[in-house]
């Protein structure tokens, strides 16, 4: 029997990487994992899955070299193997998805779009209000994300407690809300709530892990 080539073997080294993203479950860990590092106790929690089956989908993604591990005491903490690649890698998938599948589509239109049709606001477009400091950057995901890495400057109200803390929003800016990334409903919901409120406020392209994947300055809350 020959030998494999060398294409060969590549191709299989990337045929293990796309059957680690070929789960829905993987690709919502990868979701969270973006935003920090997680124990697998957390992930399980974050995801709706036992630590068992929670475990043996982190331990396939660990063997594609898309996460990594290290362990803290009794606890095994997961963090993305190469911030930028892993999410370039997810935005890739998210841009054939949206072109090519019909059902992504349809929840695009239906969920999405329904909640949120106008265009979202670049990170070039952020960085400029930033500077001009003409806007308030609106971060709804919950708390401990926030801890582990968030926007300069972002105000953190997790989407549960939007409604009762609105008196916190500065009247009379635009608001700028984002939350884990392009398909995370908590910006799109935020959006929603907001404008049917009178707030003047739109969404950020993406999320807090492709904010920092494009080498942008961040805040950590230690």
């Amino acid at each position: 029997m020959s030998s494999i080539g060398p294409k060969q073997a590549i191709f299989a080294s990337l045929a293990e990487v796309a059957q680690a993203l070929g789960h829905a479950h993987r690709l919502e860990l990868l979701e969270h994992i973006a935003q920090g590092e997680r124990s697998v106790e957390g992930l399980s929690a974050r995801v709706g899955l036992n630590f068992a089956n929670a475990s043996r989908h982190l331990q396939i993604l660990r063997r594609a070299r898309l996460v990594e591990t290290r362990r803290d005491g009794k606890h095994v903490l997961y963090r993305l193997a190469g911030d930028a690649q892993v999410i370039e890698l997810m935005q890739a998938l998210g841009r054939v998805g949206e072109r090519n599948v019909a059902e992504v589509n349809r929840v695009m239109t239906d969920y999405f779009h329904a909640r949120d049709a106008l265009e979202a606001v670049s990170r070039e477009d952020l960085i400029s209000r930033l500077h001009d400091g003409l806007v308030t950057v609106l971060d709804v995901r919950p708390e401990d994300e926030f801890a582990l890495g968030h926007l300069p400057g972002a105000l953190n109200i997790p989407l549960a407690e939007l409604e009762r803390r609105l008196a916190e929003l500065p009247p009379n800016r635009e608001v700028i809300a984002y939350c884990r990334g392009p398909y995370c409903v908590l910006s799109f919901e935020a959006v929603a709530a907001l404008r049917s409120r009178g707030y003047t406020v739109h969404r950020l392209e993406d999320g807090y892990p492709e904010w920092k994947a494009a080498g942008l300055p961040i805040e950590t809350a230690t």
